[in-house]
């Protein structure tokens, strides 16, 4: 069954010599996917308590909802195909900051930490780096695929994290990006859970071309 199985594989012509696709590859793509659908779904919930329904209750959900984000976003950033393998761990690392950061100012704070980050603008300098990691994704996207929704994320979100920080943007405005954030996160995981598997894999030749320098020069 395995012969047959891997006889019957489509076999791609990449950049540095053939390659064939494998269940564990599709399945690291679907895991991805669904890290992103997750992220999203719990960002775009978020948003929308905070812009349709601010309360004392409302922050306490936030909480939880942030935690189910950033796991959402590692799982991510632990299965997305990257060629560059530093951008790739700098992506893992930014995201390992900026969740320790959240950890920190939860236990530390009696405050929801909604509240905490929002009263205090300087607490971004940590938990941000979170959001520059989702950023990343972002651009490795709107570079990889073209797509309009992560080409309009990419400086929507540090506007919107550097704007606050500095407090340079009407609450008005902020609100705005916020939501426009929030639409076009659940249209790019919708539209990456219908995206044909193949292309986020890219070209395992050059994956296994990379690899073989980093073997040569150790």
């Amino acid at each position: 069954m395995t012969t047959q199985t891997v006889s019957a594989a489509e076999v791609y012509q990449g950049q540095f010599g053939e390659f064939t696709i494998t269940k564990g590859d599709r399945d690291g793509v679907i895991i991805y996917r669904s890290g992103l659908m997750l992220a999203a779904i719990c960002f775009a919930v978020g948003s929308a308590l905070v812009l349709f329904n601010p309360n004392p209750t409302t922050f306490k959900l936030l909480t939880p909802l942030y935690a189910c984000f950033s796991l959402g976003l590692g799982i991510s950033l632990l299965t997305i195909h990257i060629y560059m393998v530093e951008l790739h761990r700098a992506l893992q690392v930014f995201w390992l900051i900026g969740s320790i950061s959240a950890i920190i100012l939860g236990i530390t704070n009696s405050q929801p930490l909604a509240i905490t980050i929002y009263t205090q603008p300087l607490t971004l300098l940590g938990v941000g780096f979170t959001f520059a990691a989702l950023t990343g994704i972002y651009f490795k996207e709107a570079f990889c695929f073209n797509r309009l929704e992560t080409k309009l994320l990419t400086p929507i979100v540090p506007l919107l994290l550097l704007g606050h920080l500095v407090g340079i943007l009407p609450t008005q405005l902020e609100q705005i990006l916020l939501g426009t954030w929030a639409i076009l996160f659940v249209v790019f995981a919708i539209r990456k859970a219908v995206q044909a598997i193949p292309p986020d894999i890219g070209d395992k030749s050059v994956f296994a071309y990379l690899k073989s320098k980093r073997s040569a020069k150790v």
